[in-house]
C-alpha cells in the first residue's frame, strides 16, 4: 500500500515512521509513505502557501492553488483533508482505507484550507476529533498508524485486530498478565478459571459495562436488540 502525505513539515514525520508497526511495514515493503513538501508548489520567490481570509477575520488561509499543484500527481488516490471541520474519524474508516491501494493525507493548517479544497480536490474531509491542532499532521500520523496495522502480514497476531475497541460496536474489556496478585490487588477469578465459556462470558459482560460507563453513545446501535445489553 502507499499513502503519500502532503504537508508543510515533513519533518514532523521523519521519526515516527521509522518504529513499532509503521517502520516494520516499510522495512518490510507492505507500506510506502511519500512525504511530499506542500512549500516546493508555493508561489512567488517566498514560495507563499497561504492568505488573508475574503470578508476579513483572524489568521491566514491555506491557499487552494499550492494544494491543487501538489496534488495533480496524485489523481489516482483517495485524497482525505484532515481539518477540525471534518467528520469524526472512526475505525470503519481505517478498514475501508486499509482496502486500497494509494491514499493520500492533506494536512490542513492555520486558520484554515480554502473550502473549495473540499469541494473540488478532495474525496473526504475528517478530523481526528472534537478539538483543534496546529495542524492536521498529528491526524495524518494517527491516520498511517491506524491503517498500517491492518495490511496483510504487518501485525503478528491477525486474530489481534479483529476483537480489539469497536469491533462489535463495543470497547474492548480489561485485560491482565501476569503476576496474579500485585501489592494486593488480583486478577479476576473468572480468567483464572480456565472455564472458556465463563470467560466469553465475562468478556462480553465487561465489554457491555465499559461501553455503557465511558461511551454510552455507541450502545445506540443495539437500541433494536435490548437483550444485547
Amino acid at each position: 500500500m502507499r499513502i503519500s502525505v502532503v504537508t508543510l513539515f515533513p519533518e514532523f514525520f521523519e521519526g515516527a515512521l521509522g518504529v513499532s508497526i509503521v517502520g516494520r511495514a516499510i522495512s518490510e515493503s507492505s507500506l510506502t509513505v511519500d512525504l511530499v513538501n506542500l512549500r516546493e508548489h508555493g508561489l512567488g520567490k517566498h514560495r507563499q502557501v497561504d492568505d488573508a481570509p475574503f470578508g476579513g477575520g483572524p489568521g491566514m488561509v491555506m491557499m487552494i492553488e499550492p494544494i491543487a499543484a501538489a496534488l495533480e500527481g496524485l489523481a489516482d488516490s483517495h485524497r482525505v483533508l484532515l481539518a477540525p471541520t471534518g467528520t469524526p474519524l472512526t475505525q470503519g474508516m481505517l478498514d475501508g482505507w486499509a482496502r486500497l491501494s494509494w491514499l493520500t493525507l492533506v494536512c490542513g493548517r492555520f486558520e484554515g484550507v480554502d473550502e473549495r479544497v473540499a469541494e473540488h480536490l478532495v474525496h473526504q474531509q475528517v478530523s481526528l476529533g472534537d478539538f483543534v491542532l496546529a495542524g492536521g499532521e498529528a491526524a495524518a500520523l494517527a491516520v498511517v498508524e491506524g491503517v498500517a496495522r491492518l495490511i496483510p502480514g504487518v501485525v503478528g497476531n491477525p486474530g489481534s485486530t479483529e476483537t480489539e475497541s469497536f469491533r462489535d460496536g463495543l470497547l474492548e474489556e480489561p485485560q491482565y498478565t501476569r503476576p496474579a496478585e500485585f501489592r494486593g490487588w488480583t486478577v479476576p477469578e473468572v480468567l483464572l478459571s480456565g472455564d472458556h465459556g465463563r470467560v466469553a462470558r465475562w468478556r462480553r459482560e465487561q465489554r457491555l459495562a465499559r461501553t455503557r460507563e465511558r461511551r454510552p453513545d455507541l450502545l445506540d446501535d443495539f437500541a433494536d436488540d435490548p437483550e444485547a445489553v
